[in-house]
């Protein structure tokens, strides 16, 4: 995953009327913390800070007043719910060759057999991996798989260096039969049972 790096300049207005003046700038207010530093105040490009985080775990570069380098994960975003710009976001630091868990994407990729359908029951997948080689993104082939497979979390196939932080016996995907063809079937054992019945002499 690549890194990306952000101009901030530290701040020491706070409270809702400091943030709406940033934000009228087209700057986000956003905090940064962690390994037992104190909380840096700080803003950012708003426009440059938004493209950034649509990359799910983005590794950001903070340089704060042009000197200051730090390097940081989102911890939590706040958007506005209307219009979706970024309104806060908290930053946590991340050292370089530290493990951090993070919430990553999880991929279907492949076909499964005919008259079947994927069932999928995690859309990320709590994984544990270094700071600055996060995955962006893990993937799980059903190719070919028959209806009442399970892959559990602890069956994906993980990059180097990554490892699953959860329960491996969770359930992640399953295949099922189709509905429309599980309809047909129900509908075809109801109407040989309803002609048997016909054919049933009386006693």
């Amino acid at each position: 995953m690549a890194e990306i790096k952000l101009a901030a300049e530290s701040r020491t207005e706070f409270g809702k009327g400091a943030a709406r003046r940033i934000r009228r700038d087209n700057k986000v207010p956003a905090v940064i913390y962690g390994h037992g530093t104190d909380p840096i105040h700080i803003t950012l490009p708003g426009h440059e800070t938004l493209l950034a985080l649509r990359q799910a775990n983005a590794v950001l570069t903070i340089v704060i007043d042009g000197t200051n380098e730090q390097l940081a994960l989102a911890k939590q975003v706040q958007r506005d719910v209307i219009r979706g710009f970024v309104k806060h976001v908290d930053l946590v630091v991340v050292r370089r060759g530290e493990k951090v868990v993070v919430d990553v994407p999880l991929h279907v990729v492949g076909e499964s057999a005919p008259d079947t359908t994927v069932n999928v029951e995690h859309q990320t997948i709590s994984v544990r991996a270094e700071a600055t080689h996060i995955p962006t993104g893990i993937e799980v082939s059903v190719e070919g798989l028959e209806a009442g497979t399970q892959i559990m979390l602890g069956d994906i196939e993980l990059p180097e260096g990554t490892e699953l932080h959860g329960d491996p016996e969770a359930l992640a995907v399953h295949v099922t039969v189709a509905q429309v063809q599980q309809l047909e079937t129900e509908g075809e054992a109801t109407e040989e049972a309803e002609t048997e019945t016909e054919e049933t002499p009386e006693a």
